[in-house]
């Protein structure tokens, strides 16, 4: 969190799980599975009660500046609007990488399957 941003820039303010959902089905094709599939894994690394409060602060943030409505590259730029994004999730997921347990990507490969239209194996 950065205290010299105004609030309506922190992307902690924009997550919820309802806006991440959001997101996902409205841009998920145009951002990239793997873009969806990182979002998905950390959105259950962060519902997950063993997952500590200062790993959950580095998923909101994460998932927080996906949906964020303004950041550093449009998202309607196409092959670059969700890089920016991409980075972000990336980021997040090495740092909490020890926290994301095989259920989550699980879970998280399923769904990401089914917004694709392709069958979970």
């Amino acid at each position: 969190m950065d205290p010299e941003l105004p609030s309506r820039f922190r992307a902690e303010r924009w997550y919820s799980a309802p806006n991440l959902w959001r997101k996902i089905s409205r841009y998920g094709l145009v951002a990239g599975r793997k873009t969806v599939l990182t979002s998905i894994t950390l959105y259950h690394c962060l519902r997950d009660k063993d997952t500590p409060a200062w790993a959950k602060g580095v998923i909101v943030g994460a998932l927080g500046y996906l949906v964020l409505p303004v950041d550093m590259v449009p998202d309607i730029i196409p092959g670059a609007g969700y890089g920016d994004d991409w980075a972000a999730l990336v980021a997040a997921l090495g740092t909490v990488a020890i926290y994301v347990k095989d259920v989550h990507k699980v879970k998280a490969a399923a769904q990401t399957e089914k917004i694709f239209g392709l069958k979970a194996h």
